[in-house]
């Protein structure tokens, strides 16, 4: 899948760690995005809103003079900008709060990189509409934002799990992704143990985007690393 358009969007990180804007700029400069501010308070993080106008942004939960909770509200009286929490508070109350003042997505570090770069692309696409929502492999189309699959003029729809899964092998399209980077996009923090249950995903998946499933020419096993998906241009 083609994320060329959202590489444009404009990325404000507002954390007081140092170590971590850093890190945070690396993964995501090094994936292509080059508009990314930054801001270590609430109140530079509301001026820089007010002044750069981004895209996405992405919260600390504690902050030197507040907390980003608070900060989300101050926020939303003048831009509704997706937000994305990345904070060490785990707690379901913590995780309900920023849901519910309308985060769009809550992320616990420590993360890896790959979930945090899964998430932004998600955000962005599902907030940003644009016109790789669609990837066309043998024998069928699969459009993201309808989570639905257009195999010979049937429409099979995705399940949430599916859905997750070929939009992480479609934005390496024609790439190998490893099981373990698989298994995280689906299970997150602990995605050990789930081996089987992948497998039984990629056989369902198998069973609705191939003509064969038995004989599978665009979701192809590399064995001993992963996945590949092969997209027809």
């Amino acid at each position: 899948m083609d994320n060329s358009y959202l590489k444009s969007k404009k990325l404000l990180l507002v954390d007081d760690e140092p170590e971590l804007l850093t890190m945070l700029t690396t993964i995501l400069s090094d994936d292509g995005f080059n508009y990314i501010v930054m801001a270590s308070t609430v109140q530079e993080a509301i001026s820089k809103a007010h002044s750069e106008k981004p895209d996405l942004i992405f919260l600390d939960v504690m902050l030197p003079d507040g907390d980003g909770f608070s900060l989300m509200q101050q926020l939303r009286k003048f831009t509704d900008v997706p937000v994305i929490f990345l904070t060490a508070k785990d707690e379901a109350t913590a995780k309900l709060s920023g849901l519910g003042l309308g985060a769009d997505d809550y992320i616990v570090k420590p993360f890896m990189p790959q979930e945090l770069l899964f998430r932004t692309y998600a955000v962005l696409r599902r907030c940003y509409k644009g016109e790789a929502l669609t990837v066309s492999l043998e024998g069928c189309i699969i459009d993201f934002g309808r989570a639905e699959i257009n195999k010979n003029g049937e429409i099979l729809f995705l399940t949430a799990k599916e859905h997750i899964l070929l939009e992480t092998l479609a934005r390496n399209e024609g790439k190998i992704v490893t099981v373990d980077v698989l298994c995280e996009a689906l299970w997150g923090d602990n995605p050990f143990g789930f081996e089987n249950s992948l497998n039984a995903h990629i056989r369902r998946i198998r069973e609705k985007i191939e003509e064969d499933p038995s004989k599978p020419v665009s979701l192809i096993t590399i064995k001993g690393l992963g996945y590949k998906l092969n997209t027809r241009k």
